[in-house]
């Protein structure tokens, strides 16, 4: 951070809960010169990663289902969401992170994944910033159901579609996940399955 154009005065924590909200208070250096006293709530939920698998062979993707409520609240009619595998970094690296989120939510076990980016997903309110990886998987790394993990209440669903399949998903508004448009697109972009 440019300690020159930002000096934050006083940080109050609004929520200690399930992730960490905060009321930050901060002067900020403008373009024109003249400081600017704003006051912001940043949550911190931590930095994530998540994946695109295609099998290059069927030419089939795997992503997952589940139910998010925040976007049942948010007019999402039953609150499931078609999304790419992905998962908090908690104390992993990113590499390590995502590899174990893949065997937890979808039974594969891969070994090899490529990192291609890092993006903020929702930068004027939330700290997280997000890995992206693609990895190629076959039929023969499947070795449990999946499904995520019970401990941390995860329901959720594999699903092994065609990569036209999702693409037509998409055209169609019917995957809404902001990562998993993104994936699909670097996917169309870099012609990863042909």
């Amino acid at each position: 951070m440019d300690s020159k154009r930002v000096k934050i005065t006083t940080t109050e924590i609004l929520s200690d809960d399930y992730y960490l909200l905060n009321k930050i208070t901060f002067d900020y250096l403008r373009n024109d010169g003249t400081w600017q006293t704003q006051i912001r709530e940043c949550y911190d939920r931590g930095n994530g990663a998540t994946v695109f698998m295609y099998n290059k062979e069927t030419k089939n993707i795997v992503l997952i289902r589940q139910f998010r409520v925040p976007t049942y609240l948010n007019g999402n009619e039953n609150g499931l969401l078609i999304e790419t595998c992905a998962g908090l970094l908690d104390a992993d690296d990113p590499e390590t992170c995502i590899k174990k989120e893949i065997f937890e939510e979808t039974g594969y076990k891969i070994e090899t994944v490529t990192k291609i980016f890092e993006a903020f997903m929702t930068p004027g309110a939330v700290t997280e910033s997000i890995h992206y990886f693609i990895a190629e998987y076959t039929d023969d790394m499947k070795s449990t159901e999946g499904g995520g993990l019970d401990s941390e209440q995860e329901d959720i669903e594999v699903l092994e579609m065609p990569f036209s399949e999702a693409v037509a998903l998409l055209d169609g508004g019917k995957i809404k996940d902001a990562k998993t448009i993104i994936l699909l697109q670097y996917a169309i972009i870099h012609k990863l399955i042909e």
